[in-house]
């Protein structure tokens, strides 16, 4: 692999750990009040986004694919 794509996998693999990261500090459900459900749930968005664009921009899926719309139209 060349330098390039290998800084591209680590990048990548770095947006998807803070993801699963995110995703592991969910409130607990007995727990949850508006407010920190409020703040996980920003959170967690931010960086779904971001690794989707990443995602997107560095190993697109087809010509046709637009996380961007996607997102927008999902959430």
């Amino acid at each position: 692999m060349d330098n390039m794509m290998n800084k591209k996998l680590l990048e990548c693999g770095e947006k998807l750990r803070r993801l699963v990261s995110d995703v592991q500090g969910a409130p607990y459900p007995a727990s949850v009040n508006e407010e920190l459900y409020s703040i996980w749930y920003e959170h967690i968005q931010r960086d779904a986004l971001e690794a989707f664009e990443y995602l997107d921009e560095n190993f697109p899926k087809d010509d046709n694919s637009d996380v961007k719309n996607t997102m927008r139209n999902t959430f």
